[in-house]
């Protein structure tokens, strides 16, 4: 079997990375209704609301903000990947549509992912420091899924 050199590769894979671009994810958002809004129907106090918003509702809601870089394929795949899963695991804007006991699940599940550190990931808070949570931030916050959970 002949070897192809790096030289011929290169020049293929930059093609193959020009011509990627011409493909475009659908950044639009589903329409907000607030009244729907988590934040305004669990009247979440305005510390804690600023930290869900600033750490949450990009993936877990209609209110997604889609960065210069979701402009740059593969990247804009995998971004676009995380929001659709985000928003079927967990969907800020569509909290009203969840029947008492799932909305008891997602705050356990939002308490236990905050104070445990997946949430927000590492991969998100690398492009948006403003989403950084402190160690006593995601105690407090956690505690609050929980008060509202109850």
């Amino acid at each position: 079997m002949k070897k192809i050199p790096f030289r011929k590769i290169l020049p293929a894979l930059f093609i193959v990375f020009i011509l990627m671009q011409f493909y475009r994810i659908d950044k639009t958002n589903p329409p907000v209704v607030k009244a729907n809004d988590f934040l305004l129907n669990e009247n979440a106090p305005a510390p804690i609301a600023s930290m869900i918003k600033n750490a949450c509702y990009d993936c877990h809601s209609h209110e997604t903000a889609y960065p210069w870089y979701t402009n740059v394929m593969p990247f804009s795949y995998w971004i676009k990947g995380h929001i659709t899963h985000g928003r079927e695991k967990l969907n800020f804007s569509t909290w009203t549509e969840y029947s008492p006991k799932k909305k008891s699940h997602k705050l356990e599940e939002c308490a236990e992912v905050v104070r445990e550190t997946r949430m927000p990931m590492t991969t998100y808070l690398i492009p948006h420091p403003e989403a950084r949570i402190s160690k006593e931030e995601r105690e407090t916050l956690a505690k609050w899924f929980e008060s509202v959970q109850k």
